[in-house]
């Protein structure tokens, strides 16, 4: 058998496999593509496509709101043009996979023929029932999604939840006052979306002015957490702060200072209001896990990876402070990846999942797999999460996935690492097998779909 022989009976093995996908955006009730704007403007495809030299790099319009019609294909049109010069990327390929499984549509998208493609995307928008069997398709058991997409929890049979809500230790491009802000749109409030990267600050209801006021704020946040409907709280680490421990003199001090705040006060009001919520979950009998992203900093428009090698030793600190609180990483630094697989081969409450964002690409998710399989125990990865905000993504990023896995275990298997069927026990064990043992993700309720 030849390598390439290998590698498709191993990727036809790989797609019989249970698995779950453990981060993704996913509205409850509006599962699928709402038109062709949701796959072809993805954000990752966006950010291919501003790098062509399309005009626009921002989102379209973000939950909770919609793209109406009139946006949607204005930002189609303005696309069309750079299409081209995006053939060659990972993100271009994971789209024609999408769309030919999924619509059988082969073809280049064009001028003439965009909106008859347009129109079959939106003809599914509302099948719920072919959506699910998108996710038997490939043969994913549970998604988790946001909190605060659950809708009426039609799809809770499909769908468990991650509260993302307050980024206390993520910065804003330009802003050095970020945590405390995150912290005073949720006071007094219940759960809602979490705070889009860049854009304008709604007022919010109440002031922080003083430590009382933090110490208020965070009490209210805390107890509001719903463990009962989560199994993970997601947040993000920005590698642009000094993470250390502030006394509360310091913290009252750079309160004061609010109006004329820079970078050593937005490392003050992150440290002392982080460390102080870590402090406060580890006290909780229902604690869930902590799941961060690390290494894509916020740009204009989106992010780029960036992680300093400071951070990963302070970060390395902080969970030895929490030992009771379990962190899971997203990375998305490719470089960074060998030095978090020691981190948790010495660290019991830290495990890796996945490929995020910037690692979202078939070499990176090569290396990645093959240094995690030759570093950590089953038990300490997962090895799969879409991010996706529509479940057509959350296929092209499985089958994505899928094949690189099967690259991998093609290597192992020549070169007599593994047999072939302890390498796909081994493929279980971390797509399937480990979700449960370390989030508690479990196989849900495909009987409840519609």
């Amino acid at each position: 058998m030849t390598r390439e022989d290998l590698v498709l009976d191993l990727e036809r093995s790989l797609a019989e496999l249970p698995m779950f996908d453990v981060h993704t955006h996913l509205v409850g009730g509006r599962l699928g593509a709402r038109g062709l704007h949701d796959i072809l403007l993805y954000h990752m495809v966006v950010s291919d496509l501003y790098a062509a030299g399309c005009p626009s790099g921002a989102r379209l319009t973000q939950y909770p709101g919609w793209p109406g019609q009139a946006e949607a294909h204005a930002r189609i049109e303005e696309a069309l043009p750079y299409l081209p010069s995006i053939r060659n990327t990972s993100c271009a390929w994971m789209m024609r996979i999408i769309l030919a499984d999924l619509y059988g549509w082969n073809e280049p998208i064009t001028a003439e023929n965009w909106r008859r493609l347009d129109g079959m995307i939106r003809e599914r928008a509302d099948d719920r029932a072919w959506q699910h069997s998108i996710f038997d398709r490939l043969n994913i058991r549970r998604t988790c999604a946001e909190h605060a997409r659950r809708g009426n929890g039609e799809d809770d049979g499909r769908l468990q939840y991650s509260l993302e809500w307050a980024f206390f230790s993520r910065c804003q491009w330009g802003e050095f006052d970020t945590a405390l802000y995150e912290l005073e749109r949720c006071w007094g409030r219940q759960p809602e979306p979490p705070s889009p990267i860049g854009g304008e600050r709604p007022p919010t209801d109440r002031t922080i002015r003083s430590l009382d006021d933090v110490h208020a704020a965070l009490a209210h946040y805390v107890n509001t957490i719903p463990c009962d409907q989560i199994i993970t709280t997601a947040t993000t680490f920005s590698t642009d702060i000094d993470y250390r421990l502030v006394d509360e003199g310091e913290m009252e001090a750079a309160l004061r200072r609010r109006e004329r705040a820079g970078r050593a006060e937005r490392d003050i009001y992150c440290s002392y209001i982080n460390e102080a919520y870590l402090t406060a979950l580890e006290k909780r009998p229902d604690r869930r896990v902590f799941q961060f992203s690390l290494g894509a900093e916020p740009m204009p428009y989106e992010t780029a990876s960036i992680l300093h090698q400071r951070t990963i030793r302070q970060l390395a600190e902080m969970f030895a402070r929490h030992p009771r609180l379990h962190f899971q990483c997203f990375l998305a630094s490719r470089h960074a990846n060998q030095a978090f697989c020691t981190l948790a081969r010495e660290l019991p409450n830290l495990s890796l999942a996945g490929y995020w964002w910037h690692n979202f690409y078939p070499q990176t998710i090569r290396q990645v797999i093959s240094e995690r399989l030759d570093m950590l125990p089953l038990a300490k990865q997962i090895g799969f999460f879409s991010d996706a905000y529509c479940v057509e993504w959350a296929y092209g990023k499985a089958r994505m996935v899928q094949k690189q896995i099967a690259r991998v275990l093609a290597e192992k298997i020549e070169q007599r690492q593994y047999a072939r069927g302890d390498a796909l026990a081994i493929a279980r064990a971390i797509l399937f097998e480990a979700p449960q043992t370390l989030l508690g993700i479990t196989p849900g309720d495909a009987d409840g779909a519609p």
